[in-house]
């Protein structure tokens, strides 16, 4: 199920399914640890006898946040009970507390006795076992905790602070479900302490006259020992929770400043979802540097794994996001993590944790008995070429020193060296070469990629430059040789002179004998990554070849249905929903795939008409997101609906890079 507020300070991250159910609470970096494992945290209300838990049929749910911020602004109403509430959620931009006002109204005409109940299911740490949860006598709220990881809830009313009741006790064990169960009746049993598998509910109690309203406020407080957890309650209790929630409203709005020159030429719909997709990838990024893939938990019981992980190539693409809204901190942030990941022979593997720890993996180290490297090469090419659009934007040559020996020098000389040449006796510029197989950007397939090629020419061009601007020339003119060379590889080999299209991947072909590469077999199926090839600047978006493959990616993947898109490749597999009607249906539409043909359109306009051809792909995309503004990574091809992780990192991203790109072909076209 989509997350559709994810809420966070880059220390501390909580997600809300559409049912406005918490489901995710990242704590102490963005994607690890989840402390609920994805379990549900129940909101319920009860009002004179009647109880509904927030998934009840009979509430109407509008989940939104304030404009150009990071506070929602959520509106529910019951008919039955007779209520309508109005939510306001954030983390504090400054401190790991999450905190809630909620506004009740009565709509019966009638005095009201209603009561709110908030459920915790924590497994601190991503496990249940040797978890404590107690009721706090000096806070008046519940501490659970284990090891160095606590947490508090409490609550203040217009007239007191502390909760009014509450029940602790056991989940999952035998036939205990979960104290959320005592709320039904709207009284909790407050047991004062449990251990192990635990869960909490804790209530709030409000008076409602006729037609009248009240509210409560309540925060969850997260650290690393029960000290810090009272010294911020009381700070909460003595500011109140509501100047918490307006300094951080008035923060964002100022974080966003930055990146938002410009949108009023756009249409409001694009406008709108341009500002809330910067808002949404800062709240996936950790404030050491990491860049999470997504982290919707949903996603474990389909891959029995999760995207809370920072992948260098979809890190480096937001990365460039970044530079062209001009958030420079959070992309030097993201080098910085680099540099103390990238391997010292100067590659990339899979993927990596938030703490800088290599994460799981799929690719083997072994195949057919032989040691392979488990690269994508596009990551470790794509870190450099981004890092030198940080450059370019910024110039911060203090910051760059440092990052050139690791993330310039020795990338690039692992790229250099990591090829097949077809002569290796050849003089260096006279040859011709293809970087040796890896896997692909969607890592499915080992091979010689068109995309990885397109990246390694323009990470060893980036790094050419790198060398220039440092005096490095004999490396800077090994690195832009060895670019030459795998220009003429893409052409040879890659290009398919019959269809007038390049490949997807061209597998080498082996003298067993020798070991030498023989020739390539090349795969046509069409793939929307093949858009590298200008987006990168490897090739001129204007160059014929360029404009009939870009022509054949938009013919053969646009999704013929009413929801259109473009898939990622002929026959997607991944999530598949039509496999009977390929032509018609191709795969999935996704949000990278159909915003990379508004890139193209962008870059070969040559004036404002055709221009706009481009703003027909971002009013797409904007039909896309949900209410809150948030995009998934795919979405059904016939209802639209969002399918696997939401919010994608990178979908909000490419949203920012093609905005950004229009903004700029624009500015240059009115000129």
């Amino acid at each position: 199920m989509p997350r559709d507020i994810p809420i966070g300070n880059g220390d501390m991250l909580v997600t809300f399914d559409s049912l406005y159910r918490v489901r995710d609470i990242y704590y102490p970096y963005v994607g690890k640890y989840n402390h609920t494992v994805g379990h549900v945290q129940r909101f319920g209300v009860w009002a004179d006898g009647v109880f509904a838990w927030i998934e009840d049929e009979g509430w109407k749910r509008t989940l939104k946040y304030r404009h150009g911020t990071l506070v929602t602004d959520v509106l529910l109403e019951h008919e039955k009970l007779g209520l309508r509430l109005r939510c306001a959620d954030c983390v504090d931009f400054h401190e790991t507390m999450w905190l809630r006002r909620m506004d009740v109204w009565d709509l019966k005409g009638e005095a009201r006795d209603v009561r709110i109940f908030q459920h915790l299911d924590l497994s601190i740490q991503e496990s249940a076992v040797g978890d404590t949860a107690n009721y706090d006598p000096s806070t008046g709220g519940l501490v659970l905790y284990k090891g160095e990881y606590y947490f508090l809830m409490n609550a203040c009313d217009e007239s007191k602070c502390g909760i009014d009741h509450w029940a602790i006790g056991t989940k999952r064990i035998g036939s205990a479900e979960g104290t959320w169960r005592d709320a039904e009746d709207g009284v909790l049993g407050r047991n004062a302490i449990s251990q192990g598998s635990v869960d909490a509910t804790v209530g709030f109690n409000l008076q409602l006259k006729p037609r009248g309203t009240s509210h409560v406020s309540s925060w969850l407080i997260a650290g690393s020992d029960y000290s810090k957890l009272k010294r911020l309650n009381q700070l909460v209790r003595e500011r109140t929770p509501e100047k918490f929630i307006g300094r951080t409203d008035a923060f964002w709005k100022l974080w966003l400043r930055k990146g938002t020159e410009g949108v009023e030429r756009l249409p409001d719909e694009v406008a709108n979802l341009y500002e809330r997709s910067q808002l949404v990838v800062r709240t996936q990024i950790d404030n050491r540097g990491a860049i999470i893939a997504a982290n919707d938990t949903d996603i474990t019981h389909f891959a029995g794994d999760h995207y809370s992980y920072c992948w260098p190539r979809d890190g480096a693409l937001v990365a460039y996001a970044l530079v062209l809204a001009g958030q420079s901190e959070m992309s030097r942030a993201f080098f910085r993590y680099c540099g103390k990941i990238i391997d010292e022979k100067g590659f990339f593997l899979h993927k990596y944790t938030p703490d800088e720890r290599l994460a799981s993996s799929w690719h083997p180290w072994m195949i057919e008995g032989k040691a392979v490297k488990p690269v994508q090469q596009d990551e470790t090419a794509l870190v450099v070429w981004a890092l030198r659009k940080h450059f370019e934007a910024f110039r911060d040559v203090e910051f760059i020193k440092p990052l050139y020996t690791p993330l310039v020098v020795n990338a690039a000389k692992w790229m250099a060296e990591f090829r097949d040449r077809d002569d290796p006796s050849a003089d260096l510029g006279a040859g011709v070469s293809l970087p040796k197989p890896s896997w692909d950007l969607w890592e499915e397939r080992r091979g010689v990629h068109t995309f990885t090629v397109a990246a390694t020419i323009a990470g060893l061009e980036a790094a050419a430059e790198f060398a220039e601007d440092f005096g490095d020339l004999r490396r800077g003119r090994y690195w832009l040789e060895a670019a030459r060379e795998i220009r003429r590889g893409l052409d040879k080999h890659l290009w398919d002179e019959g269809t007038k299209r390049f490949a997807r991947m061209a597998t080498p072909q082996v003298d067993k004998v020798t070991g030498a590469v023989t020739g390539y077999k090349r795969d046509m199926t069409r793939d929307a990554a093949n858009a590298a090839l200008f987006s990168l600047g490897v090739l001129d978006p204007h160059d014929p070849k360029v404009v009939a493959e870009m022509a054949s990616i938009r013919d053969r993947l646009w999704v013929k249905t009413d929801v259109g898109g473009v898939a990622r490749y002929e026959n997607d597999y991944y999530h598949q929903v039509e496999r009977k009607d390929v032509d018609k249906v191709p795969g999935n539409p996704w949000l990278i795939c159909t915003l990379w043909l508004a890139q193209y359109e962008i870059a070969r306009a040559s004036n404002l008409r055709e221009l706009e051809q481009a703003m027909e792909y971002l009013q797409w995309a904007a039909k896309r997101a949900s209410v809150s503004g948030v995009l998934a990574e795919q979405f059904h091809p016939t209802t639209g609906d969002p399918i696997s992780v939401a919010p994608l990192t990178w979908s909000h991203a490419t949203v920012v890079i093609a905005v950004q790109e229009y903004l700029r072909r624009l500015r240059e076209l009115s000129a």
